[in-house]
């Protein structure tokens, strides 16, 4: 599971078998969790997140689009 960065309780990350997926990142935080499409940023699922954590974690993802591609990039090729 490629953690992407964590910040204000939320850790962004990739599970290993997904790279068949168009681009996206998961988010957790004190047992909730999230999946959000990259382009364009979008949720797609989420459970147990406040809808200020969702808002939060999104403006977080908006903030880190490069670093999100760019290990995305890496883990599963471009």
């Amino acid at each position: 599971m490629p953690e992407v960065f964590r910040k204000f309780g939320f850790v962004f990350f990739f599970y290993a078998n997904e790279g068949q997926e168009p681009i996206h990142v998961h988010v957790r935080k004190a047992g909730g969790f999230a999946k959000f499409w990259i382009e364009p940023v979008e949720l797609d699922f989420a459970q147990g997140l406040k809808i200020q954590d969702l808002k939060k974690a999104e403006e977080l993802i908006l903030e880190n689009l490069e670093l999100i591609k760019n290990k995305w990039n890496e883990v599963f090729g471009s």
